[in-house]
């Protein structure tokens, strides 16, 4: 398994599934970004705070990949990892998978940006120190 910078636990709501009796496709991204916005918390970075100042985060591409449904009362879990991927986009790779058998059900990569107040990308420090590598430690 992946190791994820965070976790998230949810259950699948009934209103959440369409005529098939499946998650509805577009609801999946309203768990991942969910997931996102609980996970940049723990990095410090305050959504209204960034919108004071004028600076948004948005994302500028969404890949997902279904892999199985999930169906109403499902437990499932979001695994999401953050990466670098130019001096101003960033991207999460998150993992949705059922709870009961580890079934992987979704498989995303999201690409984002900060955009400052006239439209133009501005990475704020709070993201800039998340992407930072971390210092190795070496055991002795």
């Amino acid at each position: 398994m992946i190791d994820y910078d965070a976790r998230l636990d949810f259950q699948v709501r009934d209103y959440e599934c369409d005529m098939q009796g499946v998650v509805n496709n577009a609801v999946y991204q309203n768990y991942l970004e969910h997931a996102r916005h609980e996970f940049i918390k723990t990095l410090g970075v305050d959504f209204a705070d960034l919108a004071r100042q004028k600076i948004n985060l948005v994302v500028v591409r969404a890949e997902l990949d279904y892999k199985t449904p999930l169906v109403s009362s499902d437990r499932f879990w979001i695994g999401t990892r953050l990466e670098k991927l130019t001096p101003l986009r960033f991207v999460f790779f998150q993992d949705i998978y059922r709870t009961a058998d580890q079934a992987l059900v979704v498989k995303a990569r999201i690409i984002g940006t900060a955009l400052n107040e006239r439209g133009r990308p501005k990475m704020p420090a709070e993201i800039a120190r998340a992407l930072t590598p971390k210092a190795a430690v070496s055991v002795e």
